[in-house]
């Protein structure tokens, strides 16, 4: 029964889904902690499922207002009645709270986290639920549902209004969507929709969580909206966006992290303006290269002559052009860069083109080169689907040519299509001259591929760029080398630094034909700040290693860089099987595995293998936001013939592989150090608990956890009654949280009914249903 009274407790307070042996709810951003309905059960209750979840957010300059619609499904026999919890972002400050459950305005509490603290910390003790220690510190909003028939449906709505946050110049949006441990079905549907409005210009528009996977529209220098949409799916993260507001052509922003027992890691974000909001458009040259060797015959060569199509319309009105394909031999739409007023004809050009021939790649690239005769910014876009059959076939020989014959001013973006290109020569292409290269896989649309590309790359704002960090050393920063800058978009820096405090950054490069540059203000932090920023910069650098490691050769210093990084950041590459075998933490498991790495045979330079391995080290090397958490990784079958499995959890910057309940620190080394053993529940768990609260995320992850902390002492805490435990060392201080930075505002009024009731009642919605809960458990011994 103590058990059963611990389950009841955990849902109540850590959001968790009861086993439907007793209750129901579900849990993403907002609960529905049902009461536990009459017992016995003649069978096992499923759960319930939320529909839709849809977030509207709408940003004011630095106002928020959150808008939340869900569906609840009673998938259950029993009526469901009990209470929705919904917990606000850490930080939030609520000015207004409205909820209304099916159109009705229902009576709500805010629950402030001070004095929720002492009550989560004893229902952990009675109840032995580590979980909950995660969400200490963490402030929640309460209403009563009423009962949902069998079958039946109930809509919750709500919305709360915060003053966002400012750090490093960047307003701070975050909505709780974290829940992944505590979701026993995926959530059906989930949609987010931002919109942001500002009185001065927007610069960055970053979303630390899901750049990879918003879309963000820019419909004027003051107004962007960011959408999100994913189906099927536990969220492993909450959404966060950073928003940047300067007056200056070119914005730049500077977030870092830091602990004091290593160097520091820092994200730049640099966000020219809009290109029809500034005063001048940077003309530029566009060379079109394209393959009509046989194997482009049918849908593939109509869809890059519509891509081509595309680019043609969209240039701008300084720039010229011209068009090259090419298979055994090449032809040239004209002998000389065109303006845009032969755009149309240069696409009545293109759709005459035919399928035939062989492919000879630097008798194509040459040409274009040859028509980059001055320093205006140079982009060739060259779309291939084969190998080199024809003039120069061998790839050192290839790349040596083009490398003597390319001005500085030019930019290769190769994009090979289908399996038969060679990702090792189109690698190096784009490497050696600044360029990035795409792989379009049989049924992806190639016309939509390049126009999207084009989109980003249409306006040159700065070229040639270089930084300047002052009297702050900086190194392994990427990407690298640094691309150049385009209107409408934002270069995303990330890099390792030593020194802290107030800083000039200058930016520097090349604006028709001309140096300019920029100076910045930032500050480098001595400690804290934004965690992701580790876990961001290493997926970069694995990346960038591993694309060194296939064009270059494995070097062993590559090899265990990346079998470190990867170790240390739970990163999943083609490379990094390693993270389920059992003794990988140990140093010879380390060293193992580098060793397999430098042995496993070369890929083949082309073949589909080749473009997949290709496209996710372009991925990492170029992402955006950290990669996803929570993994569940397969390894061999024991005796049983079960397969058990690690799974990846990502807490702050640490990384911990969870095997059979217990949960391990990758910076752990069994084998080097020696671990201070402490008792799950005991007092001196519990000192750990209250007096360094910044491990309760740690802690949160079970009942037998092992984790290194800042300073490099190992704790490894353990459920089993007969554990000798180890004297514990001075445990740090923690630094007092400042409150976030807020604008002198209006608040809007709560609504009276709730506003009233907070203040007269002021108690914790998690003391009140625990009350209904232990009501029923207590209902259960009598009977």
């Amino acid at each position: 029964m103590r058990k059963l009274t611990g389950i009841l407790i955990m849902v109540l307070l850590a959001g968790l889904l009861v086993p439907p042996v007793l209750a129901e709810n579900v849990l993403q951003d907002g609960i529905i902690i049902i009461d536990p309905p009459p017992l016995p059960h003649p069978e096992p209750i499923r759960w319930l499922t939320i529909r839709y979840h849809r977030v509207t957010v709408s940003i004011e300059d630095q106002i928020a207002v959150t808008r939340v619609d869900q569906v609840f499904r009673n998938d259950g026999p029993f009526d469901a009645e009990g209470n929705y919890v919904f917990p606000l972002p850490p930080g939030a400050t609520v000015e207004r709270f409205v909820m209304w459950v099916d159109g009705t305005p229902v009576e709500a509490r805010v629950l402030p986290a001070d004095e929720a603290r002492t009550i989560y910390e004893d229902y952990v003790r009675r109840n032995q639920d580590p979980a909950l220690l995660e969400y200490v510190g963490r402030d929640a909003v309460q209403a009563r549902i009423f009962p949902i028939p069998p079958g039946g449906e109930r809509r919750v709505e709500l919305e709360y209004t915060q003053v966002l946050p400012a750090e490093g110049g960047l307003l701070h949006y975050r909505y709780p969507l974290n829940t992944e441990r505590f979701s026993a079905q995926p959530l059906e549907s989930l949609s987010i929709f931002v919109e942001i409005h500002s009185n001065t210009p927007l610069r960055a528009l970053y979303s630390a969580s899901h750049q990879d996977q918003v879309l963000i529209q820019r419909d004027s220098e003051t107004h962007a909206t960011l959408s999100y949409e994913a189906q099927q799916l536990y969220p492993d993260r909450d959404f966060e966006v950073f928003i940047s507001r300067a007056e200056d052509t070119i914005g730049a922003n500077l977030l870092t992290y830091r602990q004091d027992v290593e160097d520091g890691f820092f994200l730049l974000i640099l966000a020219p303006a809009l290109a029809r909001d500034t005063q001048q458009v940077f003309p530029k040259d566009v060379l079109l290269v394209l393959d009509t060797s046989g194997s482009m015959e049918g849908e593939k060569l109509q869809q890059a002559k519509d891509a081509l199509r595309y680019v043609l319309q969209h240039l701008n009105t300084e720039d010229r052009f011209n068009v090259i394909a090419f298979s055994s031999g090449v032809r040239t739409y004209a002998s000389a860069l065109r303006p845009p007023a032969e755009a149309e004809a240069a696409i009545q050009w293109i759709e005459s083109l035919e399928a035939i021939g062989g492919t000879n790649i630097y008798l194509a690239l040459s040409e274009a080169l040859k028509q980059a005769d001055d320093a205006r910014p140079k982009i060739i876009l060259f779309l291939t689907d084969g190998l080199p059959t024809e003039g120069i076939t061998d790839e050192g020989a290839l790349l040596s040519a083009l490398n003597q014959e390319a001005p500085a001013a030019v930019r290769i973006f190769p994009f090979g299509v289908g399996y038969d290109v060679n990702t090792v020569l189109l690698d190096q292409i784009a490497e050696n001259h600044k360029g990035r290269p795409t792989y379009v896989e049989p049924g992806e649309q190639l016309d939509e591929i390049v126009s999207t590309f084009y989109d980003r790359v249409q306006s040159p704002v700065l070229t040639d760029i270089n930084l300047n960090f002052g009297n702050i050393q900086v190194y392994d920063v990427y990407p690298e080398p640094l691309p150049d800058l385009f209107a409408g978009t934002q270069l995303i820096v990330a890099g390792r630094y030593t020194g802290s405090g107030p800083q000039q950054i200058m930016l520097t490069g090349t604006v028709a034909e001309q140096q300019q540059t920029y100076t910045y203000t930032v500050n480098f932090a001595e400690s804290g700040g934004a965690t992701f920023i580790p876990r961001l910069w290493a997926t970069r650098r694995i990346g960038y290693l591993l694309t060194q490691i296939r064009l270059k050769g494995e070097q062993p210093e590559w090899v265990d860089a990346v079998v470190a990084l990867s170790l240390r950041y739970g990163i999943i590459t083609p490379y990094t099987s390693f993270l389920v075998e059992e003794d990988i933490l140990t140093s010879g498991g380390r060293q193992q595995a580098a060793q397999d790495l430098m042995a496993a045979s070369p890929m083949e330079d082309y073949g589909e293998q080749a473009v997949q391995e290709a496209k996710a080290r372009q991925g990492l090397g170029g992402a955006e936001s950290m990669p996803p958490a929570a993994m569940e990784l397969p390894v061999s079958e024991d005796a049983a013939g079960q397969m058990p499995v690690t799974t990846i959890r990502y807490v702050n910057d640490k990384t911990f592989l969870c095997r059979d309940g217990s949960c391990t620190d990758t910076v752990f080394v069994p084998d080097k150090m020696t671990a201070i053993n402490v008792r799950f529940g005991s007092e001196r768990y519990w000192k750990l608990v209250q007096e360094a609260p910044m491990w309760n995320a740690y802690l949160a992850l079970g009942t037998e956890v092992t984790f290194v902390s800042e300073d490099g002492t190992a704790y490894r805490v353990q459920a089993d009654e007969d554990t000798t435990e180890d004297p514990l060392p001075q445990l740090p201080t923690p630094e007092p949280t400042a409150p976030p930075p807020t604008t002198a505002s209006t608040a809007t009024p709560m609504p009276t009914a709730i506003a009233r009731q907070a203040q007269e009642e002021q108690l914790c919605a998690g003391a009140i249903i625990l009350m209904l809960l232990i009501t029923g458990v207590a209902l259960v011994l009598r009977h």
